[in-house]
């Protein structure tokens, strides 16, 4: 229960203020100084009145005054540090929060991308964690203020018992009031930041593939798109203004309301003769002071509105599924390279049994791509079985530590991205040291990249290799997995991109660098499988053919389909 509450909008902003207390009670206590300075203000000048401008006296007015200054001195010192603190705490705390997400990002397989354009991510990072970050201000101008509203309510309370009872009754109705209007205005900060995540990710994903969009002649098209995205965004942020613009005036109808009933109810004591003229002065400049702290918490009740709808969305990024922990074992290397599935069953996978032998290049199709998915999470241990197991060398999975096991077992994923930098660099990324790239370069047919790159190996690629097309991409990125030289490789469909000859020259490339090492190509590809020792039909979830690539073109209707057509 208290990771689940760790996970949920509320942990999120628990964390974010927990770890700024400090920061937030030295800004509260200093506010509160300074809401208690302008509350006194009144206060002196009413006394100030009865005791030395009533009856003139020169030395108390002198008095006085130095006393006033010392009060105006404790509550400018205290607006100016309590301010600092307070910001201090928003910054620090909308760092982390931009540093967890961040980093639950760019985890190894972290997961929270999917699903999620990168612009909605970079506003997650920013917007929202700016937000967050800001209640811890919020909270320390709400404390601030509601001890100014106490103070003037007790200071009312010496002037006037009916006044003070008043102020006392009617400042929690107001701030419940505000936390109740506050409500739609949650609502509707939510879905704008919705709807400006939306058209930010929409706008990333634009500029990634201009190049695509003026070769397909599609920028008309790709403009609309944005245009219609960008208004859904601003008509989502005006109606969250009118909702805010709605929730601020009540609020400041209600409190102007509030004010005149006190005025109106002083103004009754004065002519009674219940409370004197300095009283009096008393209780109008602390009938004027009250709307500043009142209007203070319906401010900060909308800030918490806001906040917690962006808390809500950091948490669903840092709660989204990421890769599996446990296990403390370690691989025997080196590795000899048996796999074993035993009645493995997760995500629409049931009780696949299947073993690859030491050495073996063994082909396996699957009709259904999202079992496909299911069994590449498994092999590379980004989920754990449901049910069953997976074993290296007899050893599960489970057992063994996933940063361990990723330095004997790879799988290399169909959609394995480039980063900036040489090609060269993108091949030998996850290579061992010193380690030749030219043999997994000619495997990948990545040698005619490079002749066709001015600079070869040393040219630079660009960010997820914007300067090359899919087909040269692929290459790269199963070059990069065969200079990995792991024990037992994965690949998924690494050849999609690719012409007909060239994908024959791949099948023999990798067949020849992956010699006596265990390598299991997940594909339907009819060169890959020709060129590997059998093939596992995986057909509704289950294992149903195995056998050499031409025998089940020849006896196998399914596998004909899935790999022919």
């Amino acid at each position: 229960m208290q990771a689940e509450a760790d996970r949920s909008g509320r942990g999120v902003i628990r964390r974010a203020v927990a770890g700024q207390r400090r920061d937030v009670a030295v800004g509260s206590v200093l506010g509160a100084a300074h809401q208690i300075g302008e509350a006194l203000v009144p206060v002196l000048i009413g006394l100030i009145v009865d005791r030395a401008v009533i009856r003139p006296d020169g030395a108390a007015l002198a008095g006085w005054l130095v006393v006033l200054a010392v009060v105006y001195a404790m509550l400018s010192f205290g607006f100016r540090f309590g301010a600092r603190a307070g910001e201090r705490a928003a910054e620090q705390a909308a760092h982390r929060l931009r540093m967890d997400v961040v980093g639950r990002v760019l985890a190894p397989h972290a997961g929270a991308e999917t699903g999620r354009p990168p612009g909605a991510l970079v506003n997650v990072a920013t917007e929202d964690a700016r937000r967050v970050g800001s209640l811890n201000m919020a909270l320390t101008l709400g404390i601030s203020a509601v001890v100014g509203v106490v103070a003037g309510a007790v200071l009312l309370l010496r002037a006037s018992l009916p006044l003070g009872l008043l102020v006392l009754v009617g400042a929690p109705v107001l701030m419940a009031l505000g936390h109740l209007l506050a409500r739609p205005l949650e609502h509707r900060s939510e879905a704008e930041q919705e709807r400006a995540a939306h058209a930010s990710g929409v706008a990333a994903d634009l500029v990634a593939g201009v190049r695509v969009l003026k070769g397909l002649r599609a920028e008309a098209t790709a403009v609309g798109r944005y245009r219609a995205t960008s208004r859904a965004s601003r008509d989502a942020n005006v109606r969250a203004a009118r909702a805010e613009a709605l929730q601020t005036g009540l609020m400041l109808t209600l409190t102007g309301a509030f004010i005149a009933l006190v005025a109106l109810v002083g103004g009754r004591l004065v002519l009674s003769g219940s409370i004197g003229l300095g009283a009096l002065v008393s209780a109008v400049g602390l009938a004027l002071f009250l709307p500043g702290p009142i209007s203070v918490l319906a401010r900060v009740g909308a800030e918490f509105a806001r906040g917690r709808a962006s808390a809500a969305r950091i948490a669903d990024v840092l709660a989204s599924p990421g890769e599996t922990g446990g296990g403390t074992g370690r691989p025997v290397t080196p590795a000899a390279g048996e796999l074993r599935l035993r009645g493995l069953g997760h995500g629409g996978l049931d009780a696949v049994d299947l073993t690859v032998r030491p050495g073996e290049h063994l082909g396996v199709v699957v009709t259904d791509p999202a079992h496909a998915a299911a069994l590449l999470h498994c092999l590379a241990r980004r989920s754990d079985p449901d049910r069953g197991s997976v074993e290296l060398d007899g050893v599960p999975l489970t057992r063994l530590a996933p940063e361990a096991l990723r330095s004997v077992l790879l799988v290399a994923e169909h959609d394995a991205q480039l980063f900036a930098g040489t090609l060269a660099e993108n091949v030998t990324a996850a290579a061992p040291p010193d380690t030749d790239p030219r043999p997994a370069m000619e495997a990948a047919a990545v040698d005619e990249v490079a002749a066709a790159l001015p600079g070869g190996t040393a040219a630079q690629i660009g960010e997820r290799g914007s300067s090359l097309s899919g087909g040269q991409r692929q290459r790269v990125a199963l070059a990069r997995a065969l200079a990995a030289d792991r024990g037992v490789l994965v690949v998924h469909d690494p050849t999609t991109a690719v012409d007909a000859a060239t994908e024959a020259r791949i099948a023999a490339g990798i067949r020849r660098a992956r010699a006596e090492r265990t390598t299991v190509l997940v594909t339907s590809s009819p060169a890959l499988l020709a060129a590997t020792d059998r093939v596992v039909l995986i057909d509704g979830g289950t294992v149903t053919a195995d056998a050499p690539h031409q025998e089940l073109v020849r006896s196998h209707p399914v596998y004909r389909a899935a790999v022919l057509t």
